[in-house]
């Protein structure tokens, strides 16, 4: 019998949550959606890792819209 987590975001890169997140919304509604200036001024998925992986309630506000958001990606 194999484990298996219950937590939506294992296995799954800060990277690939963004880049998902920015082909789904895109840098002008992610800016809407969390006001943060890595996605509203000069965006860049590159800018934006750099900033989540050093400030953890930006990240985790990026991991919960992720969480929000994968049903619709399912569709």
């Amino acid at each position: 019998m194999q484990n298996t987590s219950k937590d939506p975001l294992h296995g799954i890169t800060l990277q690939k949550i963004v880049e998902t997140l920015v082909d789904f919304y895109g840098f002008d509604t992610l800016a809407e959606l969390i006001r943060i200036k890595c996605f509203s001024n000069d965006p860049s998925v590159k800018s934006s890792l750099t900033f989540l992986r050093k400030t953890d309630w930006a990240r985790k506000q990026v991991e919960d819209l992720y969480i929000k958001t994968l049903p619709k990606l399912n569709k």
